[in-house]
């Protein structure tokens, strides 16, 4: 198996509540991402718990947290939490 199909399986998963508490940290820490945010996601369905990926940037110790559905594609948009900073589908 290669290691991007492995990167696709979700590392753990954090209730509504841990999910919006990362996500309005993220948003309040960087200056953009709001924008970005309201430009290219529509709101999450109701659910008591989202699944977290690993950050598949190298070097990156950081979370993916789910912020929307990507209003361009049939995908979660996730937010990293970690160094790089990036946005991702999933």
């Amino acid at each position: 198996m290669t290691s991007n199909v492995s990167q696709n399986y979700p590392y753990t998963s954090e209730t509504e509540a841990q999910r919006a508490n990362a996500l309005a940290a993220l948003v309040a820490a960087r200056d953009e991402l709001a924008a970005k945010l309201s430009t290219e996601t529509t709101p999450l369905d109701e659910s008591d718990r989202w699944w977290v990926w690993k950050c598949p940037t190298a070097g990156c110790p950081g979370l993916l947290h789910a912020a929307g559905f990507a209003i361009d594609g049939h995908a979660v948009y996730v937010v990293c939490d970690g160094t790089c900073a990036k946005t991702f589908l999933r």
